[in-house]
């Protein structure tokens, strides 16, 4: 996985420009997934939750690659994806079986990621990513991650002042 962790920056460059174009929070997500599925094969799940505005105590699954899952809807007390989003800190479970939060998507999963994307100073959603490797995320990951996670968040506080 090293040899992946290299191309991180350069997934991180694409990413930036997915979203100096993007002409909406969909399309930037769901070019965000197809790029990160295409280059780092360990992240098995790739994919975004997003607060639901009607109801800003739960999670609703946005643009995701890989298996479809039946969680999409998740309150804010429940998962891994609901304790990233109410604690605003991301969450790394090395072993998904060891962690009685763990909602169960795929029983191939075996490791996972949560990270809050914030705008305007207010968690908004997440990114969440699945792999069937234990222990499968680095600090590399996290780093990566959370940099993506930036971007997003940037992209809706930039689009949503535009359309103020």
């Amino acid at each position: 996985m090293d040899t992946l962790a290299a191309a991180m920056p350069e997934l991180l460059a694409e990413i930036r420009q997915i979203a100096s174009r993007a002409p909406s929070l969909r399309e930037l997500q769901q070019s965000i997934v197809e790029a990160i599925a295409r280059r780092l094969p360990y992240y098995n799940w790739t994919g975004f939750y997003m607060l639901d505005p009607a109801d800003p105590h739960t999670l609703v699954v946005g643009p995701y690659v890989g298996d479809p899952t039946p969680h999409v809807r998740i309150p804010l007390n429940e998962g891994i994806c609901g304790a990233a989003a109410a604690s605003g800190e991301t969450v790394v479970v090395d072993d998904v079986n060891a962690d009685p939060r763990y909602l169960s998507c795929s029983i191939g999963t075996r490791s996972e990621i949560v990270v809050p994307i914030r705008a305007h100073g207010i968690v908004v959603g997440e990114i969440d990513i699945d792999s069937h490797n234990p222990a499968a995320f680095s600090q590399a990951d996290r780093n990566f991650l959370e940099e993506v996670a930036r971007i997003v968040g940037a992209w809706i506080e930039h689009n949503s002042a535009a359309s103020r």
